[in-house]
Order: structure tokens, then C-alpha cells, then sequence
């Protein structure tokens, strides 16, 4: 355990960090994961294999309490005419990949795998942070129903691939492609992120739990529940405040954060011991 993971303040230490990740999470869209991992590593200690296993844990505590949250403000959002479609179509991508992900996954090299992901999230952060300066909201791909569907499905099962190797809840590559690929608010597609994120978590913590990788007894009291407290808390602030905060300040928002995290996430990937 890292300095601040073996001290008697763990607990308090576990609620405030959850409650500032849950709440840019929240107000975001996204499950906090590729905030919590870093610190799970550089501040509680833990090597990377055993909190990219915590982190899941708690980014479905996360995810579940902000979709509560921002679907009961959902009257105030705009949703693309083809959501159902284009949702059921992402999750059922997702799934898949998730299941199958591990596999195909884990022949990449390493350092191969860490450079294309990192490269992507850099450039959807950038595109972001572009679209925020500019008086122009993105229509979506030139396709049809079925074409938009076909699209979806494949968008996310390559997210739920890398969204289980990285054990993230997957919103920071859901959100830009709802908004670029299918012309989606901003807002609206923090919250379909959500809901699309819940069952590709569910898949990655059922396969943890079949290869009997999920254990949580030794950090239940000290690190889970504390931090599913704090997170839950944040994810409903931050979920709450989403109609005070204009859609090209939380582009850039969240275009900042995407390359931030991008940095932090595979720094402490390079850092973490696999233990």
C-alpha cells in the first residue's frame, strides 16, 4: 500500500476522492474511472491488475446513481429522433465486445495497445475542444437508419473492448461518438452514455467474477464502500447541476479532461505493479 493507503485515514481519504471524481463524473456523463485508476495506483498503492478490479466495482456504484440522477432531468434534454435504435444498438456492441474484448485484446502488444488508445482519446479531446470554440453543432454520419445502427453496433463493441481491458466505464469514447457520429447534444449524450456504460460494466464484473478475480473482502470496509459513499454523493451534485452548465463549456470541459486523462491514465499504468 502506498503512504496514504496504510494510514488509519483511509476510509475519509476513500469518501473524498470518490465524491471529487463522482462529481465531474456526474456533471460530465461519464463513470469516473479514468480519474479513480490513477489514484487507486499513486495514492491507495494498489498494483494495476487489483484496482482496475476495485475501480469497476465502484465506477457501477457511480454510473447507476448518475443515470438516476440525470434521467429524472431528461425533460430539459434533446435527443436524436433514432435514440432507441442507436442506444440499443451501442449496448448490444458493447456487450459483445466487453465479453469478447479480453481475448482478441490481449494479443496486442502492450505498448502497442497503450499508444493507439492514448493516441485516440488525444484526438477526440482535441476535436472537443475545437467544436467548444466554434458556432457549430455536428449532424452526424451521412447515413441512414440502418446504416446509423450498423455503425453503433460496431462503435460499441470496440468501446466495450478497450472500456473492460482498462476496466472503465467507457464514457469517454461514448460521449464524443454520440455527439460526432450521431449529432447528439452534448447533454443528452452524458446521459446515454450512462445507460449505455451499466451493461457493459455488468458484463466485465460478471467475467471478473467467474475467474474469481472480483474478491472484496480484504478492501470492502476500507476502500469500497467509502468510496461508492463519496462517489454516489459527487455523481448526484455533479448529475444535478447539469442545466447550469452551458453545452460548449462542458465540450471544452470535457475535451481538457479526456486528454488529462489520457496522460494520467496510462502514466499510471506504466507505474502500477500487477499484484
Amino acid at each position: 500500500m502506498g503512504v496514504l493507503g496504510a494510514t488509519g485515514g483511509r476510509p475519509l481519504l476513500a469518501v473524498c476522492s470518490g465524491f471529487a471524481v463522482g462529481f465531474f463524473g456526474g456533471l460530465i456523463g461519464l463513470g469516473g474511472a479514468e480519474f479513480r485508476l490513477p489514484i487507486l495506483v499513486a495514492v491507495f498503492g494498489y498494483g494495476l491488475r487489483r484496482a482496475v478490479v476495485l475501480n469497476l466495482v465502484v465506477s457501477f456504484v457511480t454510473v447507476v446513481a448518475a443515470a438516476g440522477v440525470r434521467l429524472g432531468l431528461s425533460r430539459a434534454l434533446s435527443f436524436p429522433s433514432d435514440t432507441l435504435a442507436i442506444v440499443s444498438a451501442m449496448i448490444g456492441g458493447g456487450m459483445i465486445g466487453a465479453y469478447l474484448g479480453s481475448a482478441w485484446v490481449a494479443r496486442l502488444p502492450d505498448v502497442g495497445l497503450r499508444r493507439m488508445v492514448r493516441g485516440l482519446l488525444f484526438l477526440i479531446g482535441v476535436l472537443l475542444l475545437v467544436e467548444s470554440g466554434l458556432a457549430w453543432q455536428a449532424s452526424g454520419l451521412p447515413l441512414g437508419l440502418s446504416g446509423r445502427v450498423a455503425f453503433g453496433l460496431v462503435a460499441g463493441g470496440l468501446i466495450g473492448a478497450v472500456s473492460t481491458l482498462l476496466g472503465v466505464a467507457g464514457g469517454e469514447l461514448i460521449i464524443p461518438t454520440l455527439v460526432f457520429a450521431f449529432g447528439a447534444d452534448v447533454k443528452a449524450a452524458g446521459t446515454l452514455s450512462l445507460l449505455i456504460s451499466i451493461p457493459t460494466l455488468v458484463i466485465g464484473l460478471w467475467r471478473h467474477h467467474a475467474n474469481r478475480t472480483l474478491g472484496l473482502r480484504d478492501d470492502l470496509g476500507t476502500l469500497v464502500v467509502p468510496m461508492a459513499v463519496g462517489s454516489i454523493a459527487g455523481a448526484v451534485a455533479g448529475a444535478s447541476l447539469i442545466g447550469y452548465v452551458s453545452g460548449p463549456a462542458l465540450k471544452a470541459l470535457l475535451g481538457a479532461i479526456i486528454i488529462a486523462s489520457a496522460l494520467k491514465l496510462f502514466e499510471a499504468k506504466r507505474r502500477g505493479a500487477d499484484r
